[in-house]
């Protein structure tokens, strides 16, 4: 089971760095869209669905770095963070259902708990 607590941090972590540099790039794609059409109006809509989504993928992404550093150092926070991220993931049909499943199986699994401490 620690090989698995090993593969679920650093998908996690690979997961949230994409995270990060999606929304990163969906505030810079679709605010500079907006900006190069020359449209005010459009501007400020594509720029505000750009800052909304981009701020949630990177409000995501951020703790499943952490999530995943936990499970990678064997810390009993990153279980419980572990398992909050694997729950919402469960919504975000293909892979993040797929980690998610994967990650609640790992993280609810007696031999993982004791593997972790403090």
């Amino acid at each position: 089971m620690e090989k698995h607590l090993k593969i679920l941090g650093v998908l996690f972590i690979i997961r949230g760095v994409l995270s990060l540099l999606g929304g990163m790039a969906l505030i810079f794609v679709l605010g500079s869209i907006g900006f190069l059409i020359n449209d005010i109006r459009v501007a400020a809509i594509l720029g505000t669905i750009g800052i909304v989504l981009g701020v949630i993928f990177i409000i995501t992404g951020v703790p499943e770095i952490i999530a995943g550093w936990g499970l990678l150092i064997k810390k009993r926070w990153g279980r419980i963070l572990g398992i909050i991220m694997g729950i919402i993931n469960l919504f975000d049909v293909p892979l993040g259902t797929a980690l998610g499943v994967y990650s609640l199986w790992v993280l609810f699994n007696q031999e993982s708990e004791k593997l972790l401490v403090a």
